[in-house]
């Protein structure tokens, strides 16, 4: 048989394998043409390669062997950074924001201090301040250098709670601040937020009285922004 081809060739072998004396003829021919057909068949079968179940080259009790591995990478996220809110006043402090066309005045006591300006469109700060008495801190604002008449931010720190409120009893019905308006946001959304439109010149949010309700409460560590206009 031809392997290569597919092709059957006739195969010859010498006269001096068969005994002396033998007639040479087809049937002798034939019978040994067989025989060594069958021979070189069996050897060509055995060196094929053999199938085995699951697809496997190898012979049976043949150690396997992976050419290749797969490796698990860990992959850990951080986060750089986290989400924050921004808010118009400092934590912990007050801010006093100007919008009027006219420079404002003001003291930071408990008793008495220097004055201070804010310019139109300038904004004063100050961190949340304790007495040493106990009481409460007042910030008086006019709009001239004199504290006859005056808006008050009125602030007493307590642990972790800021009361606070805006007092209008020491302030003219004629007032600049009450002809612009004015207003005290916190920066914690959770506290109350004060609100007084221009020309109201009885804002019930703020005491107008000594006796009236207007006290508000927030953590102290909120900031909070007084707008003046």
């Amino acid at each position: 048989m031809d392997l290569v081809n597919g092709n059957r060739a006739e195969t010859r072998y010498p006269r001096s394998i068969l005994k002396p004396n033998t007639p040479f003829n087809r049937s002798t021919t034939m019978f040994f043409s067989k025989i060594l057909f069958l021979a070189a068949f069996a050897l060509t079968v055995s060196a094929l390669p053999q199938f085995y179940p699951g697809g496997s080259l190898t012979r049976p009790g043949a150690t396997a062997t992976s050419s290749a591995s797969i490796s698990t990478t860990s992959t850990s996220a951080s986060t750089s950074a986290s989400p924050s809110a921004t808010t118009s006043s400092s934590s912990g402090s007050v801010q006093i924001v100007n919008n009027l066309d006219s420079t404002v005045y003001l003291w930071s006591t408990d008793t008495s201090s220097a004055m201070q300006t804010i310019a139109s469109g300038e904004t004063y700060s100050e961190t949340y301040q304790t007495n040493s008495n106990g009481g409460g801190i007042s910030i008086k604002m006019a709009t001239t250098e004199s504290q006859a008449s005056v808006l008050q931010f009125e602030y007493t720190k307590d642990s972790d709670t800021l009361y606070w409120d805006l007092s209008a009893i020491d302030m003219d019905s004629d007032s600049e601040f009450i002809k612009a308006g004015f207003s005290a946001t916190p920066s914690d959304s959770s506290c109350t937020s004060v609100t007084c439109a221009a020309g109201d010149s009885d804002c019930s949010e703020v005491y107008q009285e000594s006796d009236d309700v207007a006290t508000q409460s927030c953590s102290a560590t909120a900031g909070i922004t007084v707008t003046l206009g």
